[in-house]
């Protein structure tokens, strides 16, 4: 096997362990033409399931990397990831919940909301090692968001890119191994970056006109 391919395995069962406990599942219903909310709830066998992968994981791997040869270090960093994981979820949500509002879009909760995004994908991004190649990289379409229809038509692209991020197989499921699936997560999450990165700084322009 060569070393490309090891470390993808390598990265895969580590994406298993590191997100088994914030693993996701969506609400069935969403408003017509929205994104889902997210709900992080998971049911026990499937918990059972994951904390079985984490342990084997565990056992196979341990003297491996620098990372795991320090249970403390492990632990602190299984628990950056889920807390990062969990709060680019639940911003997920809440904008979610703006966009479906007929309220006028609140710029400034905007701008510290994909912020915030940006650096919890990013804080995931560097500590599973998610990066894609620079030849993997594809940039986003990436408008001027002007008004409020432009702002809320990014949005929608920025959670259809989280959402399909943390459902693809190698996120969401223990035990998937697939090259193909875990490419693809690299650059939704480089999408997620990329949107959030414009979203904030065209919010923060526009939030200075709405004062």
């Amino acid at each position: 096997m060569n070393k490309q391919k090891t470390a993808g395995i390598c990265s895969l069962i580590g994406i298993t362990l590191l997100l088994s406990v914030a693993a996701p599942t969506f609400a069935q219903r969403s408003a017509p033409g929205g994104p889902p909310p997210i709900d992080k709830h998971t049911n026990a066998a499937r918990k059972r399931q994951q904390d079985e992968s984490s342990r084997e994981w565990q056992l196979r791997n341990f003297g491996n990397s620098s990372v795991t040869k320090d249970r403390r270090r492990l632990e602190a960093l299984m628990a950056q990831i889920e807390e990062d994981f969990n709060r680019m979820l639940s911003l997920h949500n809440e904008i979610v919940r703006a966009i479906a509002s007929p309220q006028p879009l609140d710029y400034r909760f905007v701008s510290e909301a994909t912020g915030e995004i940006r650096k919890r994908a990013t804080s995931i991004q560097t500590n599973i090692n998610l990066t894609p190649a620079a030849e993997e990289i594809k940039l986003v379409d990436l408008p001027a968001n002007t008004n409020d229809a432009e702002t809320k038509e990014t949005l929608v692209k920025l959670c259809k890119q989280i959402r399909s991020f943390v459902t693809n197989p190698v996120i969401e499921q223990p035990n998937v191994i697939d090259a193909e699936k875990l490419g693809a997560a690299k650059r939704d999450l480089e999408s997620v970056i990329q949107l959030s990165t414009q979203l904030k700084r065209d919010a923060d322009l526009l939030s200075k006109v709405q004062k």
